[in-house]
């Protein structure tokens, strides 16, 4: 994996990104938005989101076994990195699309009121393009392993 830092002459903000931020980084509103923290250190990106037990899907999938589809997980992986490649100073020429999941390994399922941790790392990133690779977590343990591909499109607004 390669990491890449923000480019010459811009800097990572420190620290999480306010709600504010994470708004202005990506399209998503509720109840289709699963960001809640986003960070970037090292050039790698962190986030997280914590599956409300009220959430939308559950009374479908499975009722008597609620648990967060995995298409919802790596939608998730997806927006974490997209928002952690803005905070990193790459500013898309237009919407980031999901445009291809490459690999996806689910290992556990993410129940109700589960908080789903992101640990994410660019394979490339520019304005055009990201292409990532992740891992999330819940309590410690690798609930998704995933990569995908992004591509910008449309307008920015």
């Amino acid at each position: 994996m390669s990491d890449k830092p923000a480019p010459a002459g811009t800097s990572a903000p420190v620290g999480p990104a306010t709600k504010e931020e994470i708004l202005s980084y990506i399209p998503h509103r509720d109840p289709f938005l699963f960001v809640d923290e986003v960070e970037v250190s090292d050039g790698h990106i962190k986030g997280s989101r914590t599956m409300p037990d009220d959430s939308w899907f559950f009374k479908g999938h499975f009722p008597h076994f609620p648990v967060v589809p995995g298409v919802l997980l790596v939608e998730t992986m997806a927006q974490i990195g997209g928002c952690g490649v803005q905070r990193m100073g790459i500013k898309p020429a237009g919407t980031f699309f999901l445009a291809k999941i490459r690999e996806a390994r689910f290992r556990r399922p993410v129940r109700p009121g589960e908080r789903f941790h992101v640990e994410i790392d660019n394979i490339k990133a520019t304005p055009n393009i990201v292409h990532q690779r992740g891992v999330g977590y819940v309590d410690g343990e690798a609930a998704v392993e995933a990569e995908w591909l992004s591509i910008a499109g449309g307008d920015r607004t």
